[in-house]
């Protein structure tokens, strides 16, 4: 049995589970998550707790216990604090701004990429070159943060590019001097 998949996930106030079958609503203060959860597994909701098991003894369903008890953890999460993600942005000229709702990065290209961010995710960015996109939804937040460090990610001479701010660059020695 997975050791995630036994932990309950504590719900706190202002949070509501409703779980209709594979279905699970969670509503809290920043905003609402509802997904449909893989088969094999079963839910039991407990005074302020969702304990998850799996229903049967089947490699799948034990494959799935842990994983399933991590998304509502996640939802949970995402409904009453949100998650976020920053980027730095290094190098000379690079730069990013928001324009309406959308993100404008200049990243050494002829043209500055634009970027349109989906429903729940919001970009703000401080001094030009960090930038925050956040959300309630930890899989669409990561992956927004994602396409953005894609658009330069960074390089290991100088460590110019788009990387997130606790990412550490493996350094390479550039080329070696004549004799």
């Amino acid at each position: 049995m997975s050791r995630i998949g036994k932990a309950p996930v504590l719900i706190p106030e202002k949070v509501t589970i409703v779980i209709e079958g594979s279905t699970i609503t969670v509503t809290g203060p920043k905003g609402e998550l509802k997904r449909l959860m893989p088969e094999g597994v079963k839910f039991d909701k407990k005074d302020n707790e969702v304990l998850v098991s799996p229903s049967t003894t089947k490699r799948y369903s034990r494959q799935r216990h842990g994983l399933c008890r991590t998304l509502i953890a996640n939802m949970v999460e995402g409904v009453s604090q949100g998650f976020t993600k920053k980027l730095e942005i290094v190098g000379v000229g690079s730069r990013a701004q928001v324009k309406g709702k959308n993100l404008v990065v200049s990243a050494g290209y002829s043209h500055p990429v634009e970027m349109i961010p989906p429903d729940g995710i919001t970009y703000k960015v401080e001094s030009n070159t960090n930038v925050i996109v956040s959300g309630i939804d930890k899989e669409v937040v990561g992956n927004e943060a994602a396409k953005i460090r894609s658009i330069r990610p960074p390089e290991p001479y100088k460590g110019k590019g788009i990387k997130y701010t606790d990412e550490r660059i493996i350094r390479k020695a550039g080329k070696s001097g004549k004799k």
